[in-house]
């Protein structure tokens, strides 16, 4: 009978879960990351030359301290660590491993905040989310140049709200190189997880770890998500039944055949069928969502 074998819990699977941070860097350094994750990729990755960049707390430096790693190199914009510049410096060639873990935008100020003067170059301290995202792709296009071929890029990053919009570094954020792996880590003792929330909140207590892989010398692949405003009305796959209902939500839930023929005259659908009013009247005729008022008056109905 083969004895029970205790497994990590980051070797069940792509969720990894460290409640207990460890003893690496500066547990009182706001956002630092897990020295468990780096030292769980290190160990199965083995890296000849391992680089850091956005060193923070120090607890890479200390990990790699541990395992006995001699050719690693850690680089940050705080001063104890040469104050490093991302945007300007050159990130080391030659490296077959680098983690990363920048700051999610201004969730956490870092210069002038956790260390220091405020420094323009500091990711934390973008005016804007673009400003912040148009930095960080440059940080991420430099690190995959620096890999050799066969080389990764680990980087970890996080999820969370603005003004009660989600914002997702990891989708808005450009891909460079095949995605090779996507981790879940759990989030624990958070500054958001003390404390009490009213309504239907719920916290994000998870972040991404993404591994790129360096395949080829030359070429690359890259992956961006753009984002464009459209309009319901200029689209082919909107159905009269969504067009419809959008017209009466605009009207205020109810109004008069006149003031929805109105709205949608000029929609794509219209423009194309000479009998787009015949198609208004059914579509209000046969869609439980809609339910006459009175003679040629018409209401959404929500229930249905």
């Amino acid at each position: 009978m083969k004895a029970n074998v205790t497994v990590p819990q980051s070797h069940q699977g792509s969720v990894w879960s460290f409640p207990d941070r460890g003893p690496w860097g500066k547990s009182n350094y706001r956002g630092n990351c897990s020295g468990h994750i780096i030292k769980e990729l290190l160990s199965f990755f083995k890296p000849t030359k391992f680089v850091e960049v956005f060193a923070g707390s120090g607890t890479g430096r200390d990990v790699a301290k541990e395992l006995g790693m001699t050719n690693s190199i850690h680089l940050d914009l705080r001063p104890e660590f040469g104050a490093w510049n991302a945007l300007v410096s050159e990130i080391p060639s030659g490296s077959d491993f680098v983690f990363s873990h920048p700051a999610y935008h201004n969730m956490v100020v870092y210069s002038g905040s956790q260390w220091g003067t405020a420094h323009p170059d500091d990711l934390s301290r973008c005016a804007s989310y673009d400003e912040f995202i148009t930095k960080l792709n440059k940080v991420n296009e430099k690190i995959y140049h620096s890999l050799v071929k066969g080389g990764r890029h680990a980087i970890l990053i996080g999820d969370y709200k603005q003004k009660g919009k989600m914002i997702s570094i990891q989708k808005d954020m450009t891909w460079f190189g095949d995605l090779e792996y996507h981790i879940i880590k759990t989030q624990h003792n958070m500054v958001s997880s003390r404390r009490t929330y009213g309504g239907k909140f719920i916290p994000t207590t998870h972040e991404h770890l993404l591994v790129f892989k360096k395949k080829e010398i030359w070429m690359f692949p890259v992956q961006v998500t753009k984002r464009v405003e459209s309009d319901i009305r200029s689209r082919d796959f909107a159905t009269w039944r969504d067009l419809v209902q959008a017209a009466l939500q605009q009207l205020g839930g109810k109004g008069t055949l006149a003031d929805i023929y109105s709205l949608l005259e000029n929609t794509k659908k219209a423009v194309k069928n000479q009998y787009w009013r015949e198609k208004v009247r059914q579509t209000l005729q046969l869609n439980r969502n809609f339910e006459p008022v009175s003679r040629g008056v018409w209401q959404l109905n929500v229930a249905a």
